[in-house]
């Protein structure tokens, strides 16, 4: 009995799926998207106006496609359940588009969708069948499309005004215009003084201190004027003096002032619990908390998702869909959230559900929940030694938050007193303060703050100092609104009450930039301007940090000089396109495609319309910064000439203004003994004085002399064609450079490039590892050799790949240049400073002449970083050994040199014609064996013993845990 054919988008799902569905169903996976544009084309119909994709199979997914459409073929049903948004319904309808055609039954290929991957989930969406959705397909698609006009007609633009390989995107542009925009904000920020004044006061029975700031005179507010606001509204510092001045003459009053209380309020205040996860909040709160960048919570979220062994419950899916804009839940899980809630105590179960208003709630379906656990009764304590220290940490957020979100609220005691400092005039001071009375929603907070002060007092002095440094930087309050009095107690007080004055404490202040964007406060911004989607956020960051055009100090987002001018020229030429204000009506859009209240060619014709229009006038009047000669008044420190500002591959440099690339004239002696004159006219001609003659041996310059007139260019040819074998004239040049730092951002500051953070793979959520390939090195999934295959990859940038080059004390034997330590395709090695024009390569060489040759034997490396030992004669000379040569003879036999051996029982030197205990070479397929022309030798010693074997030692993850609770 042929099986029904499930088909989902990764193996991890596909494993958990299997087990809720039983033997009738064989599930399968497509690893990801099967269909895209072509690469090598923009492959979208324009001249019509339909805006046809023209789709292909994915390069590398030729064989997963073939496989699924022969199980298809021999299956009584398909069932396509990829995950349940735009993406995987594009990814339901590209299956569905090359599965049909090798159908019998047309109709026996069905959608199913479920929020979360439980048994009871599972089997009521495939109760639920239904057709892919159209108008799910057309927003994905439009997207696409609209990211591909972008991408393939203004990036060429950018090719040739700027730098090959950079790239413009629809939604990126516009993320890293917000982050180049603050910076400049930064740049320009005028810092304003004020003063605050604090008084330390106390009473005169406990002589209990509190502090008090000073708010006001006369019941006037104190401010300091703060400039205007985008709208021209004057803005003020509240609570402020404006300069020393004014500082001192108060403090000279209050010192003689007399304190009371002049009133005190006292009210309950109780504070809310926040909505379950949205995406991008769990992003931000994941980054706050848990110090995770989005990708990799996206990575950790989407192996809960898809399922984790949880003991004899096998594998389980722990949450719920992690892609999701709404805040809705479903009515079981706030049955079964209220159940658990009743256990803790009756005063932390409210009255009914609590709500929460959320992003289209009235169009929210049951695909968009909001994230939570699949079942709650999963505590995380309960399965914590199921879970990496990872998943666990982002289980228990999304556990808490969901659990605390079906509570009571908290509730506080606070205490605002009012204080008189009267003198010459009357100065108002105040101060709150609030205890916490009922913990409510907050129960699980304040169980963790418990828990990490009970580890911090086990903890020894040693590591006392940085358990509290990790656990400050994780703890922070879930509400922002939350004012700084909280917890803060006060001492019995009454109105009219005198009090004493302890202290002054008058400090000067100056108001700070607004902060650069970090991964929480960039995603932030962009879901309140309705930017891109949760979804892209992870890709759109990673996007614009491969491209070079930003980079991570301290964890904050700065713009490199290329990402500047990339921006400022795109925003100068493309106003309309990437407006921050139009990027965000067109998400509004596409959700109004997804929901069939638009056609998508209409949208994309209205985009067009002015895309069309700015892409022509850009084309004609965009900056060309590639041929850039902006003139300076920097002098160049070699002939002190102007510097002038060009710009090259890496930025913009300063080059002297007196550089020249004409190329040089060579003098042919044949020529020049029949005819000097002839060919001293022909120079003159072509350059004009002064000039510079060279002889050159084999790259080598062996003259070189600078002449002013036509008599010394005479005699220096006559001196040089003495000396080297090629002569040439060229016109006088200044080859000094230097980098423009004052446009880059100092990478030299604390936190600049820190060691990125683990990738996690988008398709099945495994960490993935760094690989060599012909083009370089380059980050893959760890199946990506696996059958089926998961080929998910992300390249790495050449600056990524490459370290910049080290000078070196040593001058290069040619040339007399200083030789650079470089970093290149195959690893480090040594060449002169002076490249191109000398191209010498210091080799690591052995003191054993070649055994064909006679040369020198250098070592080498392959493109898979394995060392072996060449001829430096080659292609000349083919001598290659795989073990290195060793300048003594062997005493038994004929050979000059011996063989180094390394094996699990030791080192040996063995000579080359021991064929017994040589490593056995594989002949290549078709070669005939040669025979040894040399007699066979016995000769073998033994000089090492084998290396003592890398005990690397598990810790016991029972015994690490308490550390983990303290940093989480």
């Amino acid at each position: 009995m042929a099986k029904s054919l499930v088909i989902v988008e990764s193996p991890a799902k596909a494993k958990t799926i299997n087990k809720y569905l039983g033997s009738e169903y064989s599930v399968e996976a497509s690893i990801g998207h099967i269909m895209d544009l072509p690469k090598n084309d923009i492959g979208v119909e324009l001249k019509k106006r339909t805006f046809e994709p023209t789709l292909i199979v994915s390069p590398g997914k030729e064989k997963i496609v073939e496989r699924l459409k022969k199980l298809a073929a021999k299956s009584d049903m398909v069932y396509l359940a990829p995950d349940p948004d735009r993406e995987g319904e594009a990814i339901a309808a590209h299956l569905s588009m090359q599965l049909l055609p090798v159908m019998k039954d047309k109709s026996k290929i069905r959608r199913v969708t479920f929020n979360e991957i439980t048994q009871k989930a599972v089997k009521a969406a495939f109760a639920h069948a239904r057709d892919v959705d159209e108008n799910l397909v057309d927003a994905q698609q439009t997207r696409r499309v609209l990211d591909r006009l972008v991408g393939y007609q203004v990036s060429p633009l950018l090719w040739d005004k700027v730098r090959r390989g950079l790239s413009a995107g629809r939604v990126q542009t516009v993320a890293l215009r917000l982050i180049v925009e603050r910076e400049r904000e930064i740049n320009e920020f005028n810092p304003v003084e004020y003063w605050t004044i604090d008084a330390d006061l106390k009473t005169g029975k406990s002589a209990q201190e509190f502090t008090a700031r000073m708010v006001g005179i006369e019941g006037k507010p104190i401010r300091v004027s703060n400039g205007v606001d985008k709208e021209g509204k004057e803005q003020f510092l509240s609570n402020a003096l404006p300069d020393n001045e004014s500082v001192d003459e108060v403090v000279e009053q209050l010192e003689k002032a007399t304190w009371t209380v002049r009133s005190i309020e006292k009210k309950e205040r109780r504070r809310n619990p926040q909505a379950p996860f949205t995406t991008s909040k769990l992003q931000q709160e994941a980054a706050g908390r848990l110090g995770f960048n989005v990708r990799r919570t996206m990575g950790v979220a989407q192996r809960l998702y898809e399922g984790v062994e949880i003991g004899s419950e096998g594998t389980v899916g722990l949450i719920t869909y992690m892609r999701t804009d709404s805040t809705r839940v479903s009515a079981d899980a706030i049955v079964d959230v209220r159940e658990f809630v009743a256990k803790l105590g009756a005063a932390y179960l409210p009255a009914k559900p609590n709500e929460y208003a959320g992003k289209k709630q009235e169009q929210a379906q049951d695909a968009h929940e909001a994230i939570r656990p699949t079942n709650v009764k999963f505590t995380p304590e309960s399965i914590r030694k199921y879970l990496s220290d990872e998943q666990f940490r982002l289980y228990r957020l999304i556990w808490q938050k969901f659990v605390s979100s079906q509570m009571t609220p908290a509730v506080f005691d606070q205490t605002t007193v009012d204080v008189a400092a009267k003198a010459k005039h009357t100065y108002d001071f105040r101060v709150s303060g609030s205890v916490l009375k009922f913990d409510g929603f907050l129960k699980f907070e304040e169980e963790d703050k418990k828990a990490r002060q009970a580890a911090k007092d086990k903890a020894s002095k040693e590591e006392q100092a940085a358990a509290e440094k990790l656990a400050q930087q994780s703890i922070q309050q879930e509400n922002e609104s939350q004012d700084d009095s909280a917890d803060r107690r006060l001492p019995e007080l009454n109105e009219g009450q005198a009090l004493d004055l302890a202290k002054l404490d008058p400090q000067q202040k100056f108001t700070e930039p607004p902060p650069r964007y970090n991964e929480a406060s960039l995603v932030k911004v962009l879901e309140e301007r309705g930017i891109g989607r949760p979804s892209t956020y992870a890709s759109i960051i990673n996007t614009i940090q491969d491209r070079d055009y930003v980079k991570k100090i301290g964890a904050k987002f700065v713009p490199t000089e290329i990402g500047t001018v990339v921006t400022s020229l795109l925003v100068k030429n493309f106003p309309y396109i990437f407006d921050t204000q139009y990027t965000a009506t067109l998400e509004g859009e596409l959700d109004a495609v997804e929901e069939g209240e638009e056609r998508w060619t209409d949208l994309l014709n209205g985009f067009y319309d002015h895309f069309e229009k700015e892409l022509k006038v850009a084309s004609t009047h965009m900056e060309d910064v590639k041929r850039m000669e902006q003139a300076t008044e920097e002098l160049c420190d070699k002939c002190g000439s102007p510097l002038v500002l060009k710009w090259g591959k890496f930025g913009s440099f300063y080059s002297c203004s007196n550089f020249t690339k004409v190329k040089p004239m060579t003098v042919a002696m044949g020529p020049w003994k029949k005819d000097a004159k002839a060919v001293t006219k022909k120079v003159t001609a072509a350059f004009e004085f002064p000039m510079i003659v060279k002889a050159t041996t084999d790259d080598v310059i062996e003259y070189s002399k600078e002449v002013d007139d036509a008599k010394e260019l005479s005699t220096s040819i006559n001196a040089a064609a003495e000396q080297g074998k090629k002569i040439t004239v060229e016109p006088v040049s200044c080859d000094f450079t230097k980098e423009n730092f004052a446009a880059k951002p100092d990478l030299s500051a604390p936190g600049a490039d820190d060691v990125p953070e683990e990738e996690f793979c988008d398709n099945c959520g495994r960490v993935m590892v760094l690989r060599n390939g012909p083009w370089g090195p380059f980050m893959a999934c760890p199946g990506y050799n696996e059958d089926p295959p998961c080929k998910t990859i992300r390249k790495l940038t050449q600056k990524v790949q490459q370290k910049p080059p080290v000078q070196l004390e040593e001058m290069c034997p040619k040339c007399g240049k200083p030789l650079l330590l470089r970093n290149g395709q195959y690893g480090e090695f040594i060449s002169c400073s002076g490249y191109p024009k000398c191209k010498y390569i210091k080799q690591d060489l052995l003191d054993v002449p070649c055994p064909k040759c006679g040369s020198e034997i250098a070592v080498r490396k392959t493109k898979r970083g394995d060392t072996f030992y060449g001829c430096v004669k080659y292609p000349k000379c083919d001598f290659a050994s795989n073990l290195k040569l060793v300048n003594q003879a062997c005493p038994k036999g004929d050979s000059s040199y011996l063989l180094e051996v390394t094996s699990d029982k030791g080192t040996y030197l063995v000579c080359p014609n021991n064929r017994e205990a040589l490593p056995k070479r594989r002949k290549k397929r078709g070669a005939v064996e040669e025979e040894s022309t040399t007699p066979e030798c016995s000769y073998e010693k033994k000089i090492a013993g084998p290396a003592p074997a890398v005990v690397v030692e598990r810790p016991d993850p029972e015994k690490t845990r308490p550390v983990v609770e303290s940093v989480a």
